[in-house]
């Protein structure tokens, strides 16, 4: 009588713990539980920390010499402009002539970018080869009547003003006839002229 008691205590308890095993099993089984494998699949694919990686950026070597404090070779980085590779090179000698650069004109990989001192006649920067943008500096001449204002600006002497000046002109009266129609446009003077001048074409 005793082990039959027993038995069925023993009975009772395994349904018990049966019951709450299932109760607590199956409100939380199924779609839930496959939501909570794909969140965390979907965590795993994403960043866990900092940017993506990519390629290294590229760099530009440029030869800087002239009226600067330390002339040598510099590398730089892509998208540079004049002004980050005078400044590279300890920025402009007391005896430089500022004007003879244009500082906001970007650089090519290859260059050799020549500071004048005053007194010398500005010289078109020597670039590797010659490039699709009309850069000067590339050994392509600017054609001044399909130039766009960028490609303007990698002449020297020739900033977003002057820039749009040209345009202004060009807009004006149609299209330059001869690279001296330059000297038409106010702020092109003699010593702006001939910095121009072999480095453009009609």
């Amino acid at each position: 009588m005793r082990l039959g008691v027993g038995a069925a205590v023993l009975l009772l308890i395994a349904a018990l713990v049966v019951t709450v095993v299932v109760s607590v099993l199956v409100p939380h089984g199924g779609s839930q539980s496959i939501g909570a494998v794909s969140a965390q699949t979907g965590q795993g694919a994403l960043p866990t920390g900092g940017p993506t990686p990519s390629a290294s950026s590229s760099v530009l070597y440029v030869h800087v010499l002239g009226a600067v404090t330390r002339p040598g070779l510099y590398e730089l980085d892509s998208g540079t402009r004049v002004v980050d590779a005078v400044g590279a090179a300890g920025g402009f000698t007391d005896d430089a002539n500022q004007g003879g650069v244009n500082l906001a004109r970007p650089l090519s990989d290859g260059e050799q970018l020549v500071v004048p001192h005053i007194g010398e006649d500005p010289q078109p920067a020597v670039g590797a080869a010659a490039g699709p943008s009309g850069d000067p500096s590339a050994g392509t001449k600017v054609n001044l009547n399909t130039a766009t204002a960028a490609e303007l600006e990698t002449l020297p002497r020739v900033g977003p003003a002057m820039a749009a000046r040209i345009l202004q002109w060009r807009a004006d009266n149609g299209r330059f006839t001869a690279v001296d129609d330059l000297m038409n446009i106010t702020g092109i003077g003699d010593k702006t002229f001939e910095a121009l001048k072999d480095l453009v074409t009609t």
